[in-house]
């Protein structure tokens, strides 16, 4: 134990998660059976170029296709179209990707195959506003939602319902093709009608459920946005409209999956492992006080679980915006934690976003032990008002704590590892 590198071994416990959501991996079990007609391959967000290129290599027989990532995420393809567009906050090259992929699917017959490569991020990279609403209004719509501190699943509710792609609809623009959906879930609970806000795969939320998310989270949307979301030309196709009667969804992987080969990494490295949970949501900070109290219980009682133990929990908390700080949910989270844990020894943490990005700047997320404070300190930065300012980025890079992993081609939502010795 004395020999283990906590910051080399919570990034060995990161690799583990994302390894184990490698499309390479994950869709080869998980294959349709060739079709008669032509194989359209389609998807969005921010793993599905990774995600194309493992389709590509595994499958037998002709196909062509088009998704949709962000930008800097690409992947080499050989006959699948890559586009890349802007996350979180839409642009015009997500619009330019959303009407050619509708176009993808337009007159194809019951004998052709579509299969959808979707993955976590595919809202903002799919704009597709409803008709009366222009691209504007959709990035004023992300851009509340980003703001509000609402959980993923009341944000996307609200997506696909001023969209004409999201909420199952171009999986019913594809029909009568058969179409299959393989999935990478970053949503807590994995319902894969929410993941990138359902393009191919309808559920049963109402403009109503949205118009409830809006009032609860107090968003200011621009009035021909709340107008549409007012109209029934907002209402989704229902999961019992025919038109997906041939549809098959496949979750290829989630967080619970990546936290069990999380879990299996550290017993490997003779360490016992806890998990939490995998569908943890609330603000960020808030969740990372909880998670320091549980921290400093285990240090100083060993209990609820004995030391040494690694404590993972995954999900997506949110980031009710105050100020203009540079930062992201994870940065946050730690943030809080690390000022929860100020001046204990033998406690070490990581939290970072499976996909290699938290919020808009390049690290995945951040380190944080029990010398974070008084290093910030030191360096001239003060932890709290950083965290009160949303400038956690800011208070991890001037310690040189800062997690940047790059890119990692899939996407199953974030991961917190607390190494307790």
């Amino acid at each position: 134990m004395t020999a283990l590198d906590p910051k080399s071994f919570l990034a060995a416990i990161f690799n583990a998660a994302v390894a184990a959501a490698d499309p390479q991996r994950t869709i080869r079990d998980h294959l349709p059976a060739t079709p008669k007609g032509r194989t359209i391959v389609i998807g969005a967000g921010k793993g599905s170029a990774q995600m194309a290129a493992a389709f590509e290599k595994v499958w037998d027989g002709p196909i062509e296709g088009l998704v949709v990532t962000r930008y800097g995420y690409g992947a080499s393809c050989q006959r699948i179209e890559i586009i890349e567009a802007a996350h979180p906050v839409p642009d015009a090259a997500g619009l330019e990707a959303s009407r050619r992929l509708l176009e993808k699917v337009q007159g194809l017959t019951a004998d052709d195959l579509v299969v959808a490569l979707i993955s976590g991020g595919g809202s903002a990279l799919l704009p597709a506003p409803a008709e009366g609403l222009t691209l504007a209004d959709e990035i004023a719509v992300n851009e509340a939602l980003l703001a509000s501190g609402a959980p993923i699943a009341a944000m996307n509710t609200i997506r696909k319902h001023v969209s004409t792609i999201k909420g199952g609809r171009l999986a019913a623009a594809a029909y009568p093709a058969k179409l299959v959906s393989l999935v990478v879930s970053d949503i807590p609970g994995d319902n894969p009608a929410l993941v990138a806000s359902g393009p191919t795969v309808p559920d049963s939320s109402s403009r109503e459920d949205a118009l409830a998310s809006i009032a609860a989270y107090d968003m200011k949307l621009p009035a021909a946005v709340m107008a549409h979301i007012n109209s029934p030309a907002a209402d989704a196709p229902r999961a019992d409209d025919s038109r997906f009667s041939r549809n098959e969804v496949h979750l290829i992987a989630s967080a619970g999956v990546s936290l069990e080969a999380a879990a299996a990494e550290a017993r490997r490295h003779g360490i016992e492992a806890v998990i939490l949970s995998d569908s943890i949501e609330g603000e960020a900070r808030e969740v990372g006080g909880v998670h320091a109290a549980i921290a400093r219980e285990v240090a100083t009682r060993n209990r609820p679980f004995r030391k040494p133990v690694l404590v993972l929990s995954g999900g997506e908390t949110t980031v009710t915006v105050r100020a203009k700080g540079k930062g992201g949910r994870n940065t946050e989270f730690l943030l809080a934690f690390a000022i929860g844990i100020s001046g204990m020894e033998g406690v070490h943490a990581l939290a970072a976003d499976t996909d290699g990005i938290d919020g808009s700047q390049d690290n995945a997320g951040a380190f944080a032990d029990g010398s974070t404070v008084s290093r910030m300190r030191a360096a001239g930065v003060d932890a709290k008002a950083m965290l009160a300012g949303n400038n956690a980025w800011t208070a991890f890079k001037a310690v040189g704590d800062l997690f940047v992993p790059g890119p990692t081609g899939t996407n199953v939502n974030d991961l917190r590892a607390i190494l307790i010795r």
